[in-house]
């Protein structure tokens, strides 16, 4: 095994964690990240709100 192959993290596959995670059940899959995207855009209306442009030199966050 090279030094190469070691450093490098495990691949895993994103959806069967997210299903893992709820134990194979679809809907309850979909709910939760469903939940997730409606606090993230939460989250980022209320940094629009907060931040001012010249913090960010002229970016402005939107979904």
């Amino acid at each position: 095994m090279s030094t190469a192959q070691a450093s490098e993290p495990p691949k895993v596959d994103e959806v069967e964690a997210a299903l893992a995670y709820q134990d194979g059940d679809a809907a309850a899959t979909i709910m939760t990240l469903l939940s997730d995207l409606r606090h993230l855009r939460l989250q980022l209306a209320l940094t629009e709100g907060a931040m001012s442009r010249g913090m960010t030199r002229g970016w402005i966050p939107s979904v």
